[in-house]
């Protein structure tokens, strides 16, 4: 297995089971081939989603990580009076950080 982040959808991860399982009853027979290249374009399809997803969550997590230092920013040069609302701007903005950081170690990344 590569370590390259692959997403599947519900109906792929079913498929694919259902080709290994084939695979698996059919190990001696000339079908199997046809069962890996199903596998194998399947593989590359989710691959190719998964380095989508990924470079996705990793530009938000970017995004994310540059308003929270203009939120602090903001808030350490904000007035006396504007200093509550710069900092529950600050606190978003940090909270979206982790919400991103989640999100990319929920996917595995």
């Amino acid at each position: 297995m590569s370590d390259v982040y692959r997403s599947y959808t519900p109906a792929e991860k079913r498929q694919r089971g259902l080709l290994i399982l084939r695979g698996v009853r059919h190990a001696y027979s000339p079908e199997v081939a046809k069962f890996d290249r199903r596998i194998e374009r399947i593989d590359a399809v989710a691959e190719d989603r998964g380095a989508r997803e990924a470079g996705a969550l990793y530009s938000q997590h970017d995004q994310a990580k540059n308003e929270a230092a203009k939120a602090r920013a903001a808030e350490r040069a904000a007035k006396r009076e504007d200093r509550p609302a710069a900092k529950q701007a600050r606190q978003q903005a940090e909270q979206r950080v982790k919400d991103t950081e989640r999100a990319i170690r929920k996917a595995g990344l």
